[in-house]
């Protein structure tokens, strides 16, 4: 596989540091080809700005319709599209990045926001007319692996941890960013307790993320619904006999395989 590894901390002595590395040789170890775009080091710009599209800044600037212009003349800034010729070449995206406040560091959204634009990542259409996004879409036939650590325990991001299940704090980028362009999205690996790591913790985590790149090419990746499925109404809306009287993230789960109907209670629903 092409694998882009994109990372987001910056301090390369870091334990996420260590982890890029070693995970980095792991897939050249089984024969995958790596690329990298290490957002600290390149001095990445995060802010969204008219030179990105060659745009006049005495125009008022409409960021979709231009960056979908600029992207089909092939006018975008030189370092949006080294990002997206990097994105085109692979087969698998990991994205690594410390958990700050809920959410990735501002860098890495910045990256989101500059790279993936109208006509690349999203806002493509199929041929009857049908917007393609949440399980189909620019990015589609990709796979996804997000890498995080989080200061917090284990128990605090678990399923009745006070911080929120992990799974559920990284739905916007998961479910909301990766899986809404087409890109199969693999379980994240949370790394928890980093701040506390202790030796004996690093080879854990080392092993840990071994394991979950020995699987990129063949792991599940998370059961979202698609939206041309039939699960959804056509105000995007969940139908009535699915998931009956829940709400939440996890109604956009399929049950999990050892259920047998929607319309029942499943272990997913704590």
């Amino acid at each position: 596989m092409n694998v882009l590894w994109i990372f987001a901390h910056p301090e390369a002595r870091s334990l996420n540091g260590a982890l890029r590395d070693h995970g980095a040789a792991t897939l050249h170890r089984h024969g995958h080809r790596v690329r990298h775009s290490d957002l600290y080091a390149m001095g990445w710009n995060p802010v969204v700005g008219p030179a990105d599209f060659g745009h006049d800044p005495a125009a008022r600037l409409i960021v979709g319709a231009e960056s979908q212009r600029a992207h089909a003349a092939g006018a975008l800034a030189p370092d949006i599209r080294a990002e997206q010729d990097k994105i085109a070449w692979a087969d698998a995206l990991v994205l690594q990045f410390p958990l700050w406040w809920y959410g990735m560091p501002a860098i890495l959204k910045g990256w989101f926001d500059r790279v993936f634009v109208q006509g690349f990542a999203f806002g493509v259409t199929d041929d009857r007319g049908r917007t393609l996004r949440y399980g189909d879409g620019g990015l589609a036939g990709r796979r996804a692996l997000v890498v995080t650590t989080a200061g917090a325990r284990a128990t605090g991001l678990g399923p009745r941890g006070v911080h929120g299940a992990a799974e559920d704090v990284l739905f916007p980028l998961l479910h909301g960013t990766l899986f809404y362009t087409g890109m199969d999205v693999l379980p994240p690996l949370v790394i928890t307790g980093a701040d506390r790591a202790t030796p004996a913790d690093h080879a854990a985590h080392t092993a840990a993320l071994d394991e979950r790149l020995r699987a990129l090419p063949t792991a599940a990746p998370i059961p979202y619904r698609t939206e041309h499925g039939g699960d959804y109404d056509d105000d995007l809306v969940l139908r009535p006999h699915l998931a009956p009287g829940r709400t939440g993230l996890h109604i956009h789960h399929h049950p999990a395989p050892h259920t047998t109907t929607d319309t029942t209670t499943t272990t997913d629903a704590a």
